[in-house]
């Protein structure tokens, strides 16, 4: 069974079509320059060569504070993509999934978010993403938006191998400790994401499938400070870390162009009960991807 995978070289992507024989699937990869989900003609020719049983778009701009001046374009690709994709799965009646963040919300709650709180994000790309959510909403009813947050992975440029490269040249690195949130893993996201397009295509004519909003993340919350502390932890062994000391600072001291949610923890409760998938611990999802990235690995 075929599935088109829209960002295909993107980290979470590249690990959906790694995992995709696990679930017995052909993936399909779509991206730039063939496949610009921002043009309508483009998203409907590789649809309609392509003829997947379910699309996953995780295509998306995630330059979060480059998009506060690249507003045009960041809704182009995390909105209007979106609504593209969606119109046109719509039309052939194909199944979307859809990847969004937890940057939708403001994070003044102070507890996990669960899908039923209303949104209301900070930044333009929270904003970009809100919009996206609504587009793919509005578009089709076979769909589900599978939010998640702080993706980091083995395969293409994140906040563990930023650090990783800074460990290497930097005694002392000042990391953020007054935002919380929950890493997760790309590797875990696919597979939740795979295992939600099993679950939609098994029932698909036989039961109506549970469509709509999701939340999926590692288990555990943490700030950034606490997750870059736990990545020199966890690669000190390699012996490559020359960092001796993760100075914790406050948002204030470390203003940037868009604002965070400082708190963005997301409630995972309705994906266990709707389709049986559990979250795994943040740190141990983060020693499999630390030994990945320090063996050179991206299998």
């Amino acid at each position: 069974m075929k599935i088109l995978v829209t960002g295909s070289e993107g980290q979470l992507g590249w690990e959906l079509s790694r995992q995709g024989d696990r679930f017995d699937f052909e993936i399909i990869g779509a991206d730039l320059p063939e496949t610009d989900i921002t043009d309508i003609a483009q998203v409907e020719n590789t649809l309609s060569n392509t003829c997947p049983a379910l699309v996953i778009n995780a295509a998306a701009y995630t330059a979060v504070d480059r998009a506060e001046t690249e507003q045009t374009l960041a809704f182009a690709v995390n909105r209007d993509g979106p609504a593209n994709l969606a119109a046109s799965c719509a039309k052939m009646n194909i199944p979307l999934i859809h990847i969004s963040t937890d940057f939708v919300f403001d994070g003044k709650k102070g507890t996990p978010y669960s899908e039923t709180d209303p949104v209301s994000p900070l930044s333009v790309y929270g904003k970009s993403k809100a919009a996206g959510e609504d587009a793919v909403r509005s578009q089709t009813e076979a769909h589900i938006i599978l939010r998640t947050a702080w993706l980091y992975g083995a395969h293409g440029q994140n906040f563990v191998k930023t650090m990783l490269r800074l460990g290497k040249e930097k005694e002392v690195i000042r990391v953020v400790a007054d935002q919380y949130g929950s890493p997760t893993s790309a590797a875990n996201l696919a597979d939740a994401a795979l295992s939600i397009a099993r679950g939609v295509l098994k029932d698909a004519g036989k039961i109506a499938p549970s469509w709509g909003t999701y939340h999926y993340c590692g288990k555990g919350v943490t700030s950034w400070h606490g997750f870059t502390e736990m990545i020199f932890e966890l690669a000190k062994p390699y012996g490559e870390i020359q960092t001796t000391r993760v100075e914790p600072v406050t948002t204030a001291e470390y203003p940037t162009a868009a604002k965070r949610p400082p708190f963005s923890a997301l409630d995972c409760g309705r994906i266990q009960k709707n389709f049986g998938i559990t979250t795994r611990p943040w740190q141990k999802s983060l020693k499999i991807i630390i030994d990945r990235i320090m063996l050179n690995t991206e299998q």
